[in-house]
């Protein structure tokens, strides 16, 4: 999952990085209101965190910008706990959840999962498809049989996106675009390196190949 992170406090930001990256999030970072608007508009984001008090552009009005331009991205605001007219503002704008600093980054982690899984019509509590159980706690998939098999970073946010998307034809691009941050480059063909991967470890028959189109993950696979 390909996440933004909307923050001005580099301290914070130096804190939330790397266990938003070790939870299984490709991050991006924007440090003011107008860098964050775009980049919320050009990239194909499935989340984003969302300071209010930004320089340059409040987060209010980027949010409030993204939502009157009909951008559905799923965004978390962080808020100072006792400012109880913010939540309100935020949700009224379009939030779909807050957060009220200062937090525990394992709470910021836990709503952002439930909310990348929301946005994607899974409302359970995990990840289950075609006989498949992803542990987002310990990054691995769980097999039918109960065997529990690590997942390096990459092919856990790859076997995330699959699995929350069943069904759809992803292209290469649009894999590569959700489990990478914008520093990759996207030009590389690592994306079928690890598809490969996948397939030796949770079966061949769960990822297809659709030949000029891309790639397709069987939910319905036992």
């Amino acid at each position: 999952m390909r996440l933004l992170l909307v923050e001005d406090d580099a301290e914070l930001v130096t804190r939330l990085r790397p266990a938003l990256k070790r939870a299984g999030f490709a991050v991006d970072l924007a440090s003011n209101g107008i860098d964050a608007e775009f980049m919320g508009d050009e990239e194909p984001y499935d989340v984003v965190v969302l300071d209010l008090g930004l320089p340059k552009r409040s987060g209010l009005e980027v949010l409030q910008n993204w939502r009157s331009r009909k951008n559905p991205l799923p965004v978390l605001v962080l808020t100072a706990r006792d400012a109880w007219h913010e939540r309100v503002d935020g949700f009224n704008a379009g939030a779909d959840d807050y957060l009220g600093k200062p937090f525990h980054v394992e709470e910021l982690v836990a709503r952002l999962v439930a909310l990348v899984r929301r946005s994607a019509g899974q409302p359970a509590s995990e990840v289950v498809q075609g006989g498949l159980r992803l542990d987002e706690t310990h990054q691995q998939v769980v097999l039918q049989d109960g065997q529990a098999i690590d997942l390096t970073g990459t092919e856990f946010r790859l076997l995330r996106y699959f699995m929350l998307h069943p069904g759809q034809i992803l292209s290469k691009t649009r894999l590569t675009e959700h489990v990478y941050d914008q520093d990759f480059d996207r030009d590389s063909n690592l994306i079928e390196v690890y598809i490969r991967r996948l397939r030796e470890r949770i079966g061949k028959s769960h990822i297809e190949t659709r030949r000029g189109q891309g790639y397709l993950f069987r939910g319905d696979v036992q």
